[in-house]
């Protein structure tokens, strides 16, 4: 399997040197050449299979260049780390699928070191790089860069802590994540770890990064230091395959709890930021998943939502913060992976759109291309109050609480449901772990939080709800603060190379 840019005709290359380089050169994004095709008796044999064979089975669909022996490896010493040892379980909330309350599976993939979705493909991002550095016989340190809005930072840190050979910077909005995701961050441990705040939204600690990446100047001087950059974001290929694994897992959990049939189809919700999450979805259908639809759930921050509705992409709009923060983001970098296969590969109909995104910042599909977008896609966006609404209506009808994130995605399910009255089974991606978000969720249920500070909001959701607090967000109380650096958007470039050169 080969690899090649969304923007330009490259040479194409192999996964190991996608997963280096991160981004192309062109500024592109890497994709396959083709989407590998599955069999449904391929995803029957998957149910009587651990997790972690699970993923090690469809890694070797796309990284073909790494042994067996090495993903089944890359998959056991990623996934040791998580409380559970079903990795990512299915909690069914419903066994009516005709009741438009809920989605018949809440796909929880928050086990992991952080508690947030990222943790399923960022524990597995460093030990494909450490391989690929190998394969390649790079002997340059590799810098991990990341702009975070929220969970992907210290996912990315917790992964990255120590492994040699790297080094990892986080940008993330000094004031666009919470209190307990920035303290995820600032208190992390590493020789080789930098976390600065920048003064603006996630947006512009993303572009930010976009800009290093494709400055030829900053590159040169990086490689007078011995270093080269790479990407842990979902830009990178290497980030964004292994959640293509936990799809195929969530339809075979429906399977063995028989809400489903083999090669009945499901549609899955998914809350929607970056747009690498349902990305991944949408690889598992095209691979050959049973999938009829996928929901892509925003929030107020609606542009996903406008641009599935009318073909325009336009992020010249009022940025919201929310309390869904994870997806409080107006430019949707993995969008641009979706038009590159959904127009059979026109790299430069797609180095045009993000052309006239980076200028003008909107940018208009054609006609036909919307069409086939919306045989796949059903847009919807939800309010704060309705994200509330839900966390409650799902706590008191299931006892089954949910984040601020996870609660979007089943509003939008269910707005769906209301106007198509569609009851097809639905596997919906649940990305956080409640206690990440203990004010917005406990606001929900109907709790005041006057007064009451972050780690006490934990016993009190603890005492309200009987939830396991997750062990590493009950640890920060006592965590050191080592990271206080903050830094002006335009000066992003200059500590990338300090804290290269040290």
């Amino acid at each position: 399997m080969k690899y090649t840019s969304t923007r330009s005709k490259i040479t194409p290359i192999n996964s190991a040197e996608a997963i280096l380089q991160g981004l192309a050169e062109d500024g592109g994004l890497f994709v396959p050449e083709k989407i590998p095709k599955v069999s449904l008796e391929e995803i029957d044999a998957l149910k009587e299979k651990s997790y972690e064979e699970r993923s090690a089975w469809l890694l070797g669909k796309f990284l073909t260049d790494y042994k067996d022996y090495e993903l089944g490896e890359c998959t056991e010493l990623a996934y040791n780390w998580f409380d559970i040892t079903a990795r990512v379980p299915v909690a069914i909330l419903i066994q009516d699928p005709k009741n438009p309350v809920a989605p018949v599976g809440s796909m929880e993939l928050w086990h992991g070191p952080t508690s947030a979705f990222k943790d399923v493909a960022l524990q597995m991002l460093p030990h494909l790089m450490r391989m690929a550095l190998k394969k390649v016989g790079e002997t340059k340190d590799i810098l991990i860069l990341v702009a975070t809005s929220g969970d992907t930072g210290k996912a990315a840190l917790a992964g990255f802590a120590d492994v040699p050979q790297t080094k990892i910077m986080v940008f993330y909005p000094e004031e666009g994540v919470s209190k307990i995701q920035k303290l995820q961050m600032i208190t992390q441990r590493g020789k080789n770890v930098n976390v600065t705040a920048v003064k603006g939204n996630f947006d512009d600690a993303q572009n930010g990064v976009k800009k290093i990446f494709n400055d030829k100047k900053i590159r040169d001087e990086l490689d007078k230091l011995n270093v080269k950059l790479s990407s842990a974001n979902s830009i990178n290929w290497g980030r964004l395959v292994p959640q293509i694994a936990y799809y195929f897992s969530g339809y075979v959990e429906l399977l063995k709890a028989k809400q489903v049939e083999l090669g009945d189809k499901i549609i899955i919700s998914v809350p929607t930021g970056n747009f690498g999450n349902i990305l991944a979805a949408y690889y598992a259908l095209k691979m050959g998943l049973p999938v009829k639809k996928l929901i892509c759930a925003s929030n107020v921050n609606n542009v996903l939502t406008e641009f599935f509705a009318t073909g325009v992409y336009n992020r010249n709009r009022t940025f919201f913060k929310t309390i869904t923060p994870s997806m409080d983001i107006l430019i949707s970098s993995n969008l641009e992976r979706l038009l590159y296969h959904e127009t059979d590969g026109n790299y430069k109909l797609i180095s045009r759109y993000m052309n006239e995104l980076n200028t003008l910042g909107k940018y208009k599909v054609d006609k036909k291309l919307k069409t086939r977008l919306d045989k796949i896609f059903y847009a919807e966006y939800v309010t704060e109050d309705e994200t509330r609404e839900f966390i409650k209506r799902v706590y008191d009808s299931f006892g089954y609480l949910l984040d601020t994130h996870s609660a979007v995605s089943i509003c939008a399910l269910s707005k769906y449901r209301g106007k198509t009255k569609d009851f097809t089974p639905i596997l919906s991606a649940s990305t956080a772990s409640p206690y990440k978000f203990t004010g917005a969720v406990l606001t929900a249920l109907g709790q005041s939080i006057d007064g009451v500070d972050d780690f006490a909001q934990l016993k009190m959701l603890n005492n309200l709800t009987n939830a396991k607090i997750p062990r590493n967000l009950a640890e920060l109380s006592d965590a050191e603060i080592l990271h206080e650096d903050v830094c002006n958007k335009d000066e992003m470039a200059d500590r990338v190379l300090k804290f290269a050169a040290k």
